[in-house]
């Protein structure tokens, strides 16, 4: 599998183009990422975003319009890709495929699932391949996702990094904002931020 990755808009929220012979999946298309993205893929397959906060999803309507490809999302987090919830001008769109369990998902040569960690959204997930995690606003390098927004739930992010600090593999983890970190990177500060919380 082939990454390439690039900070979008205002808050530098990364979007991911992840490539199989020469198919690709774009994961968290923000803010002014059509252009990029329209440069690097070829034969794009799905949009999947990890959760429906308007800097990850800004371009989903653009993308599957030029291309006519399906969004998925989990099933709590769809509500907000039809709202434009800050009054920001988000470009509203409609998920095709509405994710309500962590099974493994086929497209073409692409094998992933969606782990619900639920905190700073409802629909909040992680999006597992066998190589790598993509995190969202979840988990970053050193952080962790607000919990002080509306729909965020302070109760459901100390569930959530429970569920997290028992994860008994590593793997690298591509977060929302800012570098790349790994899993068992992260599960050192978990103790911390149940308590910060």
């Amino acid at each position: 599998m082939n990454l390439k990755y690039r900070p979008m808009g205002d808050y530098q929220t990364n979007c991911y183009i992840l490539s199989i012979n020469e198919n690709e999946i774009i994961i968290d298309p923000g803010m002014g990422a059509t252009p990029w993205i329209e440069k690097n893929v070829k034969n794009p397959v799905a949009i999947l975003n990890t959760h429906g906060h308007f800097d990850h999803v800004w371009s989903n309507a653009e993308l599957k319009r030029i291309y006519n490809i399906p969004i998925y999302i989990h099933k709590k987090d769809a509500f907000l890709l039809e709202i434009d919830q800050f009054n920001l001008g988000m470009p509203k769109s409609h998920a095709d495929v509405l994710i309500d369990n962590e099974d493994i998902i086929q497209i073409k040569d692409f094998k992933f699932r969606f782990l619900h960690f639920p905190g700073h959204t409802p629909g909040c997930c992680v999006i597992e391949f066998d190589e790598a995690w993509f995190s969202g606003d979840f988990i970053f390098k050193g952080s962790i996702g607000r919990v002080d927004l509306p729909y965020s739930n302070p109760q459901d992010m100390k569930n959530s990094l429970i569920k997290f600090k028992n994860i008994p593999y590593d793997k690298p983890v591509y977060p929302g904002h800012g570098g790349p970190t790994t899993i068992k990177e992260e599960q050192r500060y978990v103790d911390y931020w149940l308590k910060a919380i």
